[in-house]
């Protein structure tokens, strides 16, 4: 909306001093002939923004010139800063949103408190894109016309058209009923009911949407930390699980029992590891979850999984046999 983008840039001069059109258009996400048309509505308007020409010229505000602060103290401030370094809002097509919003909150801090905030918020750094590994934690592509239309309706309460990619299958049309939005490392989940039963679909997935006129069927109120917990346990429990008898070195036990399932049993074996009965969400897992650790565990049952696992270990000992 027009409305935003004009605070906007009066934030952006209040908070920068001096900038060029190139550099403000940049930052609003516009052309260079919209941020003149913007300037020109803020003169009219009677905001004292006003231009300086030359190599290093740009739009500046009159010294002095002071927009209605929030209120917000400090912590509060510090906060929502921190707050909005956390990637979700990208997941929901919410980026610019979220960068506007910071810049009204370093300005809703007093003078000499602004400087302080926003120094403080760059010394915290939340879910970095590479792990300590340099394992890049690369966040899924969402077009921003389907969530878009994806957030609308969950918002507004109204059905939704979706064209969703199944794995394994043809993108099909579907509507549902949304309830909600959740985003687990990077990846953004549609929590929905179609026809009265529960689905859950990624983001990612979704290649088309369209808000509906009719309302969702669904409850008024939501407690979306328990539908999602709920989900997530049928969804652990479901499959073709597995249960393995293992061994594993002590300090690899949080490793191995961060991807199991669950664990049944566990007792010290008289060499000092431990021996633990884990499930798993089926024998692909299985086999990735004990080879992830190395030597540092040992399959003991059942016999597939340990001939699966030396089989793979026998093809890589080939390939760099010397």
């Amino acid at each position: 909306m027009r409305a935003d983008r004009l605070v906007s840039l009066v934030l952006l001069l209040r908070q920068h001093g001096r900038l060029s059109a190139t550099t403000l258009a940049r930052e609003l996400e516009v052309s260079t002939r919209t941020v003149l048309r913007d300037i020109e509505a803020l003169s009219a308007a009677g905001v004292p923004v006003y231009a300086e020409r030359g190599r290093h010229g740009g739009f500046t505000l009159l010294p002095g010139f002071h927009t209605e602060l929030t209120g917000l103290n400090h912590d509060e401030a510090l906060a929502l800063l921190v707050a909005g370094s956390r990637p979700g809002a990208q997941a929901f097509g919410l980026g610019s949103a979220l960068a506007s919003a910071m810049r009204k909150v370093v300005d809703a801090l007093p003078e000499g408190h602004r400087a302080i905030a926003a120094g403080a918020a760059q010394r915290v750094l939340i879910d970095p894109e590479t792990d300590l590994l340099a394992r890049r934690l690369a966040a899924e592509e969402v077009p921003d016309a389907v969530v878009t239309e994806v957030r609308r309706a969950v918002f507004a309460g109204h059905k939704l058209r979706i064209r969703y990619a199944a794995v394994d299958q043809s993108p099909k049309w579907r509507t549902v009923d949304p309830i909600g939005l959740v985003t687990v490392r990077d990846q953004g989940y549609l929590l929905a009911t179609r026809s009265g039963t529960e689905r859950t679909y990624r983001l990612s997935r979704i290649t088309a949407a369209e808000e509906l006129a009719e309302p969702a069927q669904r409850s008024d109120r939501v407690d979306l930390d328990r539908v999602w917990q709920e989900r997530s346990t049928r969804f652990r429990s479901g499959g073709d699980q597995v249960t393995v008898l293992v061994r594993v070195n002590p300090t690899r036990r949080k490793d191995l029992v961060g991807t199991a399932l669950a664990v049944l049993a566990e007792v010290p074996d008289a060499e000092g590891w431990l021996r633990l009965e884990a499930t798993f969400q089926d024998a692909r897992h299985a086999e990735w979850a004990l080879w992830q650790l190395a030597t540092d565990a040992e399959a003991l049952a059942p016999h597939w999984l340990r001939a699966s696992l030396r089989e793979r270990a026998v093809t890589i000992a080939g390939r760099y046999e010397v």
